[in-house]
């Protein structure tokens, strides 16, 4: 897709440059000397449009200090070619600027050429991503770790592809470790229950009705035919079967969630395919592993961990960082640009010691990349909920996708920094008021949807846009939400660079709440017909604008509610 540029970029470059020429102009430094200038929009709207600290920058080369330097460039500043209407001194220096409102104008042709690609950046290049998320073991339910690990994950991954990434999302199926064994003794113990043999769970078996409800449906797809085979043959069908069908519920509950998959990465693989032996004879060549106390040691404290792992015990059996490394090392080898791991929030320490495993193979670690989710408690009534009012158990995400629904939850989910925790008021997250976010800012989609009915029921058709008088527009809140929806593209850039979805999160609800003090204000549909196109135009570009971005935390934007 062919960019256009954003007017608001092209503002600032145009104030910028202007600066520059001031500068140089009143003779205050020569071209090669200027310092980068910095333009930053004031918190206080009083303050104007833009603001530069460009004197204070100064004033060491220029050896004046800054309000002698500001009044130096306001007096040479060319104010027609970057659009500025005043210029003004504040505070030791600072240079605050207010822009004709017309330079807004273009945001709203801009949204209606893009559409859907509204707010696409290319600040990555194709450059390629792999995202790694989720990754439950495969022994049962989904819960809500997971649920946050998920909501984030994928809208991670598409704000990256929004920037302009290639994206890969890839979900490690641990297969190979003793709680999939203990799975599928589990199930194998419940089916031979089922046809009344003797047979005990095991220590830490998993008793779970959905591993009885397994039992019963092999009995009656197959019997006791299984009972003829060989121990090892029936453990083989069991961990085969049991694994299918765990993973099976797993991947319903995302799909379900919205969220799914381009590689599902088997662990047992590293082993089949020898990837854990060569990834630790290759350690042992570098010279990274040494034998103490009958175990095999990699010196991670090479690398700034706080002391060396065990890769192999002293009986012999692999810990769990030694498939991990054959499993990352895989990952190098398909040639990311960048890998992304988001963890829970118990990984924390494990971070480091991959990190170092990737240096002692000879691999750049600045390339693994490791997000952290933080916990999520849920709340009903004002109190901690622990168990499941369905299962008395834990809550799963199923039972929230039940409980709750699907938008509030990816809403809710992505709405602060995975790596702080989240309190989730389930009362407010169903509740059809404004204090609830997402029915807030859905509802600002549907409102929009609305106006555009009436509308259309009293004839009113939009012409091209560039022949609708945009200078209709003079009302203060739409100056802000003109604004607000031309900042898209820098926001999808900020939050792609700092792997910060919910920046687009508070986005959203903030031109949510522009647009309906704007509908509180102003009415759509008046007398002025030019002013009622021009009007509809910029409510247009909210919608699509509100529509894009909710697609991107993975929430509807419905037309009515």
């Amino acid at each position: 897709m062919t960019q256009s540029l954003n007017p608001l970029q092209l503002a600032n470059e145009r104030v910028k440059e202007a600066i520059a020429e001031a500068i140089v102009a009143a003779g205050l430094v020569s071209r090669e000397e200027l310092p980068a200038i910095v333009l930053e929009v004031p918190k206080d709207k009083a303050h104007g449009d833009m603001a530069t600290n460009a004197a204070m920058q100064l004033t060491k080369i220029a050896k004046r200090n800054p309000r002698q330097i500001a009044e130096a460039i306001i007096e040479h500043l060319d104010t027609g070619r970057a659009s500025i209407e005043k210029a003004e001194i504040a505070g030791p220096g600072f240079i605050n600027f207010t822009l004709s409102k017309s330079y807004l104008y273009p945001v709203i042709a801009l949204v209606a050429e893009q559409g859907d690609d509204y707010g696409r950046v290319e600040i990555g290049k194709g450059q390629k991503v792999e995202v790694e998320f989720v990754s439950a073991n495969p022994t049962g339910s989904l819960h809500l770790g997971h649920a946050r690990g998920a909501a984030v994950g994928d809208a991670l991954c598409n704000v990256l592809d929004y920037a302009g990434y290639k994206v890969t999302r890839e979900y490690y199926i641990n297969d190979a470790g003793n709680q999939v064994a203990n799975l599928c003794k589990s199930i194998e113990t419940r089916y031979l229950q089922e046809l009344g043999q003797p047979a005990e769970m095991p220590e830490d078996g998993y008793h779970g009705e959905d591993i009885k409800g397994f039992a019963k449906e092999l009995v009656a797809e197959k019997g006791d035919s299984l009972l003829a085979m060989t121990p090892g043959d029936r453990a083989a069908f069991f961990r085969t079967y049991g694994l299918a069908k765990e993973l099976d519920k797993i991947k319903r509950d995302l799909s379900r969630f919205r969220v799914n998959f381009d590689i599902w990465f088997s662990e047992t693989s590293l082993y089949e395919n020898g990837e854990v032996l060569r990834s630790l004879d290759e350690l042992r060549e570098r010279g990274e592993v040494y034998e103490e106390e009958g175990a095999t040691w990699l010196q991670t404290t090479k690398y700034g961990d706080d002391k060396d792992r065990v890769l192999i015990k002293n009986d012999g059996t692999y810990t769990y960082l030694t498939p991990d490394i054959a499993y990352h090392s895989d990952k190098y080898g398909r040639g990311y640009d960048k890998m992304i791991n988001i963890w829970g929030a118990d990984h924390h320490g494990y971070i480091p010691r991959m990190k170092a495993a990737m240096s002692a193979l000879g691999n750049d670690p600045e390339k693994l990349v490791v997000l952290i989710a933080q916990m999520v408690s849920l709340f009903q009534n004002g109190e901690k909920v622990k168990m499941s009012k369905r299962t008395g158990k834990a809550v799963t995400m199923e039972d929230l996708m039940e409980e709750v629904g699907l938008d509030a939850i990816r809403y809710f989910f992505t709405m602060r920094s995975m790596d702080s925790h989240l309190d989730f008021d389930m009362d407010l997250a169903i509740s059809t008021s404004n204090e609830n976010p997402v029915f807030y800012v859905q509802y600002a989609h549907a409102r929009i949807c609305s106006i555009f009915r009436q509308a259309e029921e009293q004839g009113i058709v939009l012409p091209d846009y560039a022949d609708i008088d945009y200078s209709k527009l003079t009302a203060v809140h739409e100056y802000d939400l003109l604004r607000k929806i031309g900042e898209l593209p820098a926001e999808i850039t900020i939050a792609a660079e700092g792997y910060a979805p919910h920046r687009l999160v508070r986005y959203v609800y903030d031109l949510a709440s522009l647009f309906h003090s704007y509908y509180k204000a102003e009415r759509v549909i008046t007398e002025d017909a030019a002013q009622t196109v021009a009007r509809l135009a910029l409510l247009g570009a909210a919608r699509t604008t509100i529509a894009n971005v909710l697609r991107l935390v993975g929430v509807t934007a419905p037309d009515r509610m």
